[in-house]
């Protein structure tokens, strides 16, 4: 039913796979000449102008998936995507710089150097040019459901790898079969970034929500999942279950780490070594991220030592 088109990005993870169906894309790539001027090639093999597409769906708010929604909007296009990813679309800006005000502080706490936490969360502004503001026209929740080309699509709202994201379910030719966008990704073992707060000031626990949600999703023994990059997984429940046995060893590497009063950033250089800036974020990420996990089965506690985070074995 969909058709896996490949639009190029200029981030390290390579292509990102939009899918049309109908009238109707998915996840329509970064805002770049490059992209854009690829899809509209993809689209005019199919028969279709931009000015055809009347609906593009947003599986998460990252720049490579939805960064070209606002030029099929201005063409009368309709945006769809969950209210989360409503609220950050409509003013990417302003998300960026919520966050960057409040990581600086929180991995200056996690062992830091100022500067250097300057830097990482600085760098992500170059992102910036790739996902111009779009409002979205249609929001959907969990229980929601979209028709597409004659068929049902079921929505569900997920956390793990980006705030707003949602995975949209079908029957197709026998199959039951989902869109996800990066939730679970071929070869690549998708790496939660760190959220602000949400509105009660909680900073959400994400790679704890992502295991339980991969768990999810692996007992509903989907038939083939159509990913945001690379190819399509024909083999959903032994792909997650590699996912989730290789979160589980990084795990268990930071519980060895953790031998003693010990800062993220320890757990970060215990883990990777030397990171560059580039690499900051998602290095961090990885290691709070996993320690979130230890402090959530109560296998490490977490205290504030003169402002610094630092975690125990309990």
């Amino acid at each position: 039913m969909f058709t896996q088109l490949t639009v190029p990005t200029p981030f390290q993870i390579g292509a990102v796979d939009a899918y049309l169906a109908g009238r109707t894309l998915i996840d329509p790539g970064p805002n770049s000449e490059e992209a854009w001027s690829r899809l509209l090639d993809a689209l005019e093999e199919r028969g279709l102008s931009h000015a055809d597409i009347e609906r593009v769906v947003v599986t998460h708010p990252h720049p490579d998936h939805f960064g070209l929604a606002s030029r099929f909007r201005d063409a009368g296009a309709s945006v769809v995507a969950t209210p989360d990813a409503a609220g950050i679309m409509a003013d990417f800006e302003g998300r960026f710089e919520r966050e960057r005000a409040f990581f600086t502080d929180f991995f200056e706490r996690c062992g830091m150097a100022r500067s250097t936490a300057e830097t990482v969360t600085s760098l992500p502004e170059a992102f910036l040019r790739y996902a111009p503001d779009v409002e979205t026209d249609q929001k959907i929740v969990s229980g929601d459901t979209l028709v597409v080309h004659d068929t049902v699509l079921d929505v569900d709202e997920v956390l793990g790898h980006a705030d707003g994201e949602c995975i949209l379910s079908f029957d197709s030719e026998g199959e039951r079969r989902a869109i996800v966008g990066d939730h679970v990704l071929p070869e690549i073992t998708p790496n939660p970034f760190l959220l602000p707060p949400d509105e009660d000031g909680e900073r959400p626990r994400v790679l704890p929500a992502y295991n339980r949600s991969l768990d999810r999703l692996r007992d509903r023994e989907y038939d083939r999942l159509l990913p945001g990059h690379r190819e399509v997984i024909e083999t959903p429940s032994e792909r997650i279950g590699e996912i989730r046995e290789a979160h589980e060893d990084r795990t268990d590497d930071v519980r060895e780490l953790v031998d003693g009063p010990t800062t993220p950033v320890d757990v970060m250089d215990g883990l990777f070594g030397d990171l560059p800036a580039t690499e900051g974020f998602a290095g961090m990420s990885e290691a709070v991220g996993h320690l979130d996990v230890l402090e959530d089965r109560g296998e490490v506690t977490r205290r504030d030592r003169g402002g610094v985070l630092v975690y125990e074995p309990v």
